[in-house]
């Protein structure tokens, strides 16, 4: 069963609830007040005949009938009865129908009930009944009138509530089905376009959202997993663009080797030697590079859960690392305690990215400045600096300025460093230091005080 079927169902079945509950209410409502019109005829002609003279008399046959006054000019006499504690009764006409009696009618008659009303037939009419005490001990008078004007009227009223019913649930249907046709249309659309993307592998594919219910939200929502798939895609087939063009050079180069030093020429030590160097030298070239791709290539995917860490603690590994693989660069910091929440390997791995390429661009003994405070990590360097057109690119990945291009390095250091702190909910950015160099700054939110401080609030 599809979801437009289940849902003009639904709403077919809570409108069909709702007028069958109305009609039933109706109905009730009638009914009482068809019957409390009878119940007050009836208390009517109990109060008048109460007010006046009634009297048993003997007719030419030796039978007994009631003498009873008539009812007002256009109102209902009824039909009265007045039984005897025994269960005896005396008519009107005592060839008519008696008025059936029970033990509760009997009860009124001896004294030991009120007033009652009851419904019966009396003989094949159906009919509402008064009993109260006739004000003589023993005996109690009964007024009934028939009901068969109210059970016509109500039979009328149900027929006419049970055509509106069905009607209703009719109608109901109708409108179900063309409710759950308007909206499911946003859902047959989001379904399609599914489909097309499945099948076309096309990201770029969109559907209209517009509107601020559910649906056009669920709409805006499928078009932003939409981009982001397509960027994410778009990313992918850049990286493996990127990576082939880097890797072609060194693969190129080590075959020219390989194929030099398999050759059967011969060859000097000395040639031998400097083709063996540059072999070691390109493979440990390629594997920083396949590690760069590695890195980035796991997107913003955490391998561990954040954690509150120690940004001046994390700072200062990173440069005892940076001190023992840089020893001709000196390296001075300035650290202050500061919290933030990151992963620790990766925040280290871009602080050692910033130092590597910090020391890499400072002249023989020069230094890095590294300060660490409210959650950022600043490295200056003393070098020659960014060029202004380079800067808006240098955390692009496999980007290389033309003076980069004759020092070692993929290109992939600062993409890294970029990339871990934007999955840190962070940011990094380079400008041109005043007095030469380039200062890079690492910025990360701030989770609290540091455990130091924090215990020294909680002592004081």
């Amino acid at each position: 069963m599809s979801f437009r079927v289940r849902l003009t169902l639904v709403a077919a079945a809570a409108v069909a609830f709702a007028v069958v509950l109305a009609s039933v209410v109706v109905y009730a409502v009638v009914r009482d007040q068809l019957r409390n019109e009878i119940d007050d005829s009836l208390r009517e002609r109990a109060a008048a005949i109460s007010r006046g003279h009634l009297e048993a008399r003997q007719d030419f046959r030796g039978d007994f009938f009631l003498d009873i006054p008539g009812p007002p000019l256009g109102g209902a006499g009824g039909y009265v009865q007045v039984v005897e504690e025994d269960g005896t009764t005396i008519r009107e006409h005592p060839e008519t129908a008696a008025i059936p009696v029970n033990d509760r009618v009997r009860d009124v008659a001896s004294g030991d009930e009120d007033s009652l009303f009851y419904d019966t037939h009396v003989g094949d009419t159906h009919a509402r009944v008064l009993t109260f005490p006739a004000g003589r001990a023993g005996y109690a008078i009964q007024v009934a009138r028939s009901l068969t004007e109210v059970d016509d009227s109500l039979a009328r009223i149900r027929t006419l509530l049970i055509v509106i019913a069905l009607a209703g649930i009719a109608v109901a249907g109708a409108l179900g089905l063309l409710v759950s046709r308007t909206a499911v249309a946003p859902v047959a659309r989001l379904t399609e376009a599914t489909e097309r993307v499945t099948e076309t592998r096309d990201l770029s594919e969109r559907i209209d959202a517009t509107g601020e219910d559910e649906l056009s939200r669920l709409a805006g929502s499928f078009n932003t997993m939409l981009a982001a798939l397509e960027e994410s895609a778009r990313a992918q087939r850049q990286l493996v663009a990127d990576a082939s063009h880097e890797l072609r050079t060194p693969l190129t180069s080590l075959r020219t080797n390989f194929e030099v030093l398999m050759s059967e020429r011969e060859l000097a030590p000395d040639e031998r030697r400097r083709l063996l160097d540059d072999v070691v030298e390109q493979i440990a070239e390629m594997t920083t590079l396949i590690a760069g791709l590695i890195e980035l290539a796991r997107g913003e995917e955490q391998a561990s859960e954040p954690e509150d860490v120690r940004l001046d603690l994390v700072a200062g590994s990173a440069v005892e690392r940076a001190r023992r693989d840089r020893p001709g660069v000196t390296f001075v910091t300035d650290f202050d305690e500061s919290l933030v929440r990151a992963v620790p390997a990766s925040l280290e791995r871009a602080i050692g990215n910033l130092l590597d390429n910090a020391a890499k661009w400072s002249p023989p003994g020069g230094e890095v400045e590294i300060r660490v405070d409210d959650g950022a990590v600043v490295v200056r360097d003393h070098g020659p600096g960014i060029a202004e057109e380079d800067l808006p690119f240098v955390f692009d990945r496999f980007y290389r300025s033309r003076s980069a291009r004759t020092l070692p390095g993929s290109g992939l250091g600062l993409a890294i460093v970029r990339q871990v702190a934007e999955a840190h909910g962070g940011t990094v950015t380079a400008e041109r230091a005043e007095g030469g160099g380039t200062r890079v700054t690492l910025k990360l939110a701030v989770t609290g005080q540091p455990p130091i401080l924090k215990a020294f609030s909680a002592a004081t």
